[in-house]
């Protein structure tokens, strides 16, 4: 992994941790329908319900995808997922438990998680930028 781009690097850790996540959620949902406007507590911090961990797999998996396919996909998918991540935890912030639009079971902890996730994959996506100039692979 020498050889990857920041941007690969931050899409290959994010989408592990991503899929981690949607994988554990599972454990936790049990019992919970599958978009539930209130879900059940991952890490006693985030809310979450089936729809919500299929969402992550997914999201991982598109990081995952995006770091595989080299540097000019890595970046777009940073700039991609952070774009709505950042979307996400904007409107998450006006989304309260119980709501029946808040089909992911959206809760004070995730949209924390969302507007990290956003900025973070934004700010890299920018910030390393110049690699796009620098290489070709």
């Amino acid at each position: 992994m020498s050889d990857t781009t920041i941007n690969q690097k931050f899409a290959y850790i994010f989408g592990a941790v991503y899929v981690l996540v949607g994988l554990i959620g599972f454990a936790v949902t049990a019992g919970v329908e599958f978009a539930a406007t209130e879900g059940n507590l991952l890490f006693g911090l985030f809310e979450v319900n089936p729809l919500h961990n299929i969402v992550h797999l997914l999201v991982g998996a598109a990081f995952l995808i995006g770091a595989r396919n080299g540097p000019m996909a890595a970046r777009a998918t940073n700039m991609s997922i952070g774009a709505v991540y950042l979307l996400l935890g904007i409107v998450g912030l006006f989304m309260e438990p119980g709501n029946s639009a808040n089909i992911l079971a959206l809760n004070g902890g995730d949209n924390a998680l969302h507007l990290f996730t956003g900025v973070a994959a934004l700010g890299v996506a920018m910030y390393a930028a110049g690699e796009m100039t620098t290489r070709r692979t």
